[in-house]
């Protein structure tokens, strides 16, 4: 437990910093352009490296692993990872988030490394709207098409994330709702946070939570349902017609910070204990001092012990660190 009494069960791992789309609300290009130095591959965790700290972290208790990025997809050979972690003995779960980019020509191959399932980002349907959104050059068409080769390749349960940002695509969610209802996939609307330090984050850019449920809610009844993991970040609705469900995940107007149960891994080999954390602890160089089990262990125990982050709760305070790590090294 940490200091706030709160276990350790989940854990992100990027694999990667690099990504082939530059949205705004994560890596906006004029901060993060061509010119900008990503990690040098020496300096990104080999798959070795990444299968030995999970078997660390599942030893202490967690139970699900989800790989992120960046782009996780970029990241040559992710299949013979997945199937190193989904052989880890006690680990409930492998799971994976993506831009979908470039899912089509690998879903087969992740379905069959043993990945359990994953989750697309996808803030609009509207292709003009896509490639403004994602400043680059792959087409909505593309996305789309990585979906349905992962639904082909036996895929189930998938879930559809959307960032909302006020004036920008607040208008697509009754779209993605309808879309979402149809195809059977589970979408969930995020609150724009402040995650790092280059987005331009304000309140008012925010769309509330309560204001999605209500715009949906119009057009079909929902009803709340409460999720069984306590862990779950996510706000579950059901429609009422019986065609699916909505998550809502209100960082910034109902923050979770009480539940939350996640470590994440950056691609360099730093532990972080909170999405927007300051400052992580350097496991690549106790494992590459030739460090052993009990030695790493102790590092990620003593961190998470005194873990008493809760961000989101003293967002309005003022109270919380000018500088955190963008969210392109940690995986959101």
């Amino acid at each position: 437990m940490d200091s706030l009494n709160r276990p350790m069960r989940a854990l992100r791992i990027s694999v990667t910093d690099r990504c082939n789309f530059r949205c705004p609300y994560c890596m906006p290009r004029d901060k993060f352009g061509s010119d900008f130095q990503f990690l040098d591959r020496k300096e990104i965790l080999t798959f070795e490296e990444i299968i030995r700290l999970a078997r660390l972290f599942v030893s202490v208790g967690v139970e699900k692993v989800r790989l992120t990025g960046g782009e996780p997809l970029l990241r040559q050979d992710l299949p013979s990872l997945v199937q190193g972690l989904a052989g880890v003995p006690g680990l409930r779960e492998v799971t994976l988030t993506t831009n979908g980019s470039l899912l089509a020509s690998q879903a087969g191959a992740l379905r069959k490394a043993g990945l359990h399932r994953f989750t697309m980002s996808l803030d609009t349907l509207d292709p003009g709207k896509f490639h403004r959104m994602s400043d680059a050059t792959v087409p909505l068409e593309q996305v789309l098409e990585g979906l349905r080769s992962a639904r082909e390749a036996g895929f189930e349960n998938i879930k559809l994330n959307c960032v909302l940002k006020r004036g920008v695509n607040e208008d697509d969610i009754l779209p993605l709702a309808a879309f979402a209802r149809e195809q059977g996939h589970h979408l969930r609307f995020i609150e724009f946070m402040d995650v790092g330090t280059g987005n331009g984050w304000r309140m008012d850019h925010v769309v509330p939570s309560a204001e999605v449920a209500a715009r949906i809610g119009a057009h079909w009844p929902l009803e709340r349902v409460h999720a069984e993991d306590a862990g779950c970040v996510a706000r579950h609705y059901r429609y009422l017609d019986g065609k699916g469900w909505l998550g809502l995940i209100s960082s910034v107007t109902e923050p979770f910070c009480a539940g939350c149960d996640r470590a994440r891994l950056s691609a360099s080999g730093s532990l972080y204990t909170c999405l927007f954390a300051s400052q992580g602890l350097d496991l690549k160089a106790a494992l590459r001092a030739g460090a052993d089990d009990a030695q790493i262990l102790g590092l990620i125990l003593e961190r998470w012990r005194v873990r008493d982050d809760r961000y989101s709760e003293l967002r309005t305070q003022g109270t919380v660190p000018r500088t955190r790590v963008e969210m392109f090294h940690i995986g959101g």
